[in-house]
């Protein structure tokens, strides 16, 4: 039997559907059957990211980023992903490990956990972060999540196992919800370390779940109950954070350690995500303008999907398959797409005028890859308030062809995962923005 980050995406929300609604004796109440038709696909025209609440037309970058821009965002934060807090007044850093020659001599692995109240018995988490030893400093970083635990990245045996809930494994990575030696180096097929590292970049990274377990109860140990007045007893007002809100925050977080690091550049950090963590990226990169280029591998549904689109995963699959991962408002629009006051075009326009980057594959139906790119191509009207050019294309681009100036987009061949070719673009993409010097090219397969 393979491990719940083996299975599919429509796999992985089946399992979790029939979890949530008690099993097939419920099957009545289940949403209907996705759509893989495009002729059947939603065609409800979408909302102007330019039309402000009062009717007024946004003709300038000024205006988008005094007064529209907020009106959008907190569209996203009352209906979708909840509010979320700020920094913590105590928060600290505490460096773990060290070492100047990880990885064969060619990075210095730095292991710093993070108090996140600054209390030894509050909520914590751990920030793997690799700096290549020959590339200028301060070097350039990507931040990203990952599913399976900071050891899972790499196969380094210095790598700390994570001490948080997992869930278990039929393979041994995780026993009695805790990770083992055997799962060490089990995702680093998704993470490019290396070539990340001989292009010049830093690569930090965070077990999502240190921030909070991925269930539906999971929030009762994860930050949201430690930063609420009522820990576990909590309960969640319509627009309050969901765990997407808590991981993205973590990033934040995340970033405000590397701040701290001499050998990174921290205005040079580009947040990427895969799948939930691909929604998370992107909403990390929404509230945080810190974060300078943003980054999103097969999001789908909630992510840079078009809601409105009802093609592959719906609002209401995810929400009766996920009810954990938004706000409580959010499942008000559960089959009622168009009644969303906004859409995940305007999503990705919250990070113009910086670089974003939206990439789908082309097995991958549930996550819409036609979805993500026109929300994409939909975005290009508030980077052109900036004069910054967007995808430079009318039509989705074939498969493995690479489009777009600040705004990117690639379908490639292949299932719903993050792989070699993904990260050649987005290490292309870095380098143009981030003007990093030529560098031999990350080999693709």
């Amino acid at each position: 039997m393979k491990s719940i980050l083996q299975l599919s995406g429509r796999a992985l929300a089946a399992l979790a559907l029939s979890a949530f609604l008690g099993g097939p004796a419920l099957a009545a109440t289940q949403p209907r059957p996705a759509n893989y038709d495009e002729a059947k696909a939603g065609s409800q025209p979408l909302p102007d990211p330019l039309l402000r609440n009062n009717g007024a037309k946004v003709t300038d970058a000024k205006t988008w980023v005094s007064k529209r821009r907020p009106e959008v965002l907190e569209l996203f934060q009352t209906q979708m992903y909840g509010r979320s807090p700020g920094r913590p007044k105590g928060m600290r850093f505490e460096t773990l490990s060290v070492d100047a020659q990880a990885l064969g001599g060619k990075a210095t692995r730095r292991q710093t956990r993070v108090w996140l109240t600054g209390k030894t018995n509050g909520p914590f988490m751990d920030v793997l972060l690799y700096v290549p030893n020959q590339a200028a400093k301060p070097a350039p970083a990507f931040l990203g999540m990952n599913f399976g635990g900071n050891h899972a990245v790499n196969a380094d045996p210095g790598i700390r196992l994570p001490e948080r809930w997992m869930r278990d494994t039929k393979d041994g990575a995780v026993v009695n919800n805790r990770a083992t030696e055997a799962g060490r180096g089990s995702e680093a097929r998704r993470w490019a370390v290396d070539a990340i590292l001989e292009r010049g970049y830093a690569l930090a990274t965070v077990y999502y779940g240190d921030l909070e377990p991925d269930f539906a109860e999971g929030w009762k140990t994860g930050v949201r109950a430690a930063l609420s007045k009522d820990g576990a007893g909590t309960q969640f007002k319509p627009d309050a954070w969901g765990a997407i809100g808590a991981w993205a925050w973590g990033l934040s977080r995340a970033l405000d350690y590397l701040e701290t690091e001499k050998a990174v550049d921290a205005k040079r950090v580009a947040v990427m995500g895969h799948s939930r963590l691909g929604k998370t990226a992107l909403w990390a990169g929404a509230q945080d303008e810190r974060f300078a280029i943003v980054i999103s591998n097969d999001s789908g549904e909630g992510g840079a999907a078009l809601a409105r689109r009802d093609y592959g995963e719906t609002t209401e699959i995810i929400n009766r398959s996920f009810p954990h991962w938004f706000c409580g408002k959010f499942k008000e629009y559960s089959g009622r797409e168009s009644s969303l006051p906004m859409d995940q075009h305007e999503l990705i326009a919250l990070m113009a005028p910086r670089p974003v980057y939206v990439a789908s594959a082309e097995d991958d139906k549930w996550a819409d890859p036609r979805g993500e790119f026109l929300a994409a191509k939909h975005a290009e009207p508030v980077y052109a308030l900036f004069g910054r050019a967007g995808l430079g294309v009318a039509d989705m681009p074939a498969v493995n062809q690479p489009v777009g100036e600040f705004i990117g987009y690639h379908i490639r061949t292949g299932k719903h995962d993050v792989t070699d070719y993904d990260w050649q673009q987005y290490l292309k993409f870095a380098d143009r923005h981030f003007k990093q010097p030529a560098a031999r090219p990350v080999p693709a397969t």
